[in-house]
């Protein structure tokens, strides 16, 4: 018998004055009401309800236990509140990883707003081009390019897809020209990005055709907010994830090209560690990102062609 059923029972029968009353509350049948009222007293070896033909009323020892089970009832109660306030209302410091470019695009431009509905969480952003050990570093969330995760304590969540492109600055274009076919991206100025598998080798696709051209930086880094700005001052052809270059696309302060061809795309997902009940804070900020990432519908916008040249 749940015995928390049982303190909640044999309350109800003393505020009621009525075993039938006190079942129909706890949407009971009598029967299994009276069941749990004689588990009650035999565990306690006492009685505690007197029952005659016209009222039923506590024993001396009843009346004492009763005091007792409010005292329980009404601290489960506020400690059931208070856990639902803690939900409604997360509270800690909220750890997040992900590279420095997501983090600066994607994260940074969330927090005033994440903040905002839940003051009571401090953010921390571990800004990192490499994959930290999520339960060896107390990592709340990570935003990563990979679609599973080692460790099976860890669960992952898809936010989206995005395209990898070529693109550069309309002035280094305007001094370079064009190129108008793969093999043209070997005289040409290429800014790389040494975290990727097989960096300085670029495989191809485009209906079933595929084509791997090998190519030697101008200028190579493990971030890519450097080759960002080194493409932004014209320096050459850099390749990173539409979800870095979207805006300056938009804004025509970069230009896509080679489009019509197709680099091997990146999953972004989220990735926490595996928990039956996610903590407030956790559960917060992944539905918080993955309903912004579906209302802003990114992976639309990044896996959609820019430009053909």
């Amino acid at each position: 018998m749940d015995r928390f059923t049982e303190i909640e029972l044999f309350v109800q029968v003393a505020e009621t004055g009525s075993l039938s009353r006190a079942a129909e509350a706890l949407d009971l049948s009598n029967a299994a009401a009276s069941r749990h009222l004689s588990a009650l007293e035999e565990r306690l070896g006492a009685r505690l309800v007197e029952r005659n033909t016209r009222r039923l009323y506590l024993t001396d020892t009843g009346q004492e236990f009763l005091h007792r089970a409010k005292a329980i009832l009404a601290d489960l109660k506020d400690a059931e509140a208070q856990v639902n306030a803690t939900a409604l209302n997360p509270t800690g410091t909220l750890r997040i990883t992900a590279s420095l470019s997501f983090a600066m695009h994607h994260i940074a431009p969330l927090l005033k707003e994440y903040t905002r509905r839940y003051p009571n969480v401090t953010v921390h952003v571990e800004a990192a081009n490499r994959y930290f050990d999520i339960i060896d570093n107390n990592i709340d969330v990570a935003i990563r390019t990979r679609e599973f995760e080692p460790d099976s304590n860890v669960t992952v969540r898809r936010l989206g897809e995005t395209r990898r492109i070529l693109a550069a600055a309309p002035r280094y274009l305007a001094e370079h020209g064009f190129p108008k076919a793969l093999d043209d991206l070997q005289r040409h100025k290429l800014l790389i990005y040494t975290y990727s598998n097989n960096p300085n080798d670029l495989r191809f696709t485009r209906g079933g055709e595929t084509r791997v051209i090998t190519v030697k930086g101008l200028l190579e880094s493990n971030d890519g907010q450097i080759l960002r700005a080194a493409a932004l001052d014209g320096m050459g052809i850099l390749v990173q994830p539409t979800y870095i270059l979207y805006d300056d696309i938009v804004a025509g302060r970069l230009v896509p090209v080679l489009d019509d061809w197709d680099l091997p795309r990146l999953t972004i997902n989220l990735a926490y560690p595996s928990r039956k009940h996610l903590s407030a804070k956790v559960r917060t900020f992944i539905d918080f990102i993955a309903e912004h990432f579906e209302k802003m519908n990114y992976e639309k916008k990044w896996t959609g062609r820019l430009g053909v040249y």
